[in-house]
């Protein structure tokens, strides 16, 4: 198996991308084009279990449109073969001081495009430097 393509990097690079823009404007329909639409699509996230593109559709609409503006740091995409990414990034809100939140993604080419198959979404307290 071929790790890290310089092409396939760059297409789930840019399918990130899209992401973290529609993630921060709330552009709920480019989130859902994103996420495969299939009942086997999962996304954990900071206070939500959700099984199926039905419910992460549903959580998307009824989310709140504030504050989800975000710094991301430390993105690392890793490539298997053509067809298989993991997406992996940190980030900081101005809303929630001394938090470090963190996110993984698996994407996967299909015939319409690169969609996240399954997501992980954490917040911990910012890890204290120098200790």
């Amino acid at each position: 198996m071929e790790l890290d393509l310089p092409d396939v990097l760059a297409e789930v690079g840019d399918a990130f991308a899209r992401y973290e823009a529609a993630l921060i404007s709330n552009d709920v329909a480019t989130l859902g084009e994103l996420f495969r639409n299939d009942p086997r699509t999962i996304r954990y996230g900071i206070g939500e279990n959700l099984y199926g593109y039905d419910e992460i559709q549903g959580f998307r609409a009824a989310r709140s449109p504030v504050g989800l503006m975000r710094k991301t740091m430390r993105t690392v995409i890793t490539a298997y073969g053509r067809d298989m990414a993991v997406a992996s990034t940190l980030f900081t809100r101005d809303s929630a001081p001394g938090k470090i939140g963190r996110q993984m993604q698996t994407w996967v080419r299909f015939a319409e495009g690169w969609r996240i198959v399954a997501a992980h979404v954490s917040v911990i307290d910012e890890p204290r430097t120098g200790a």
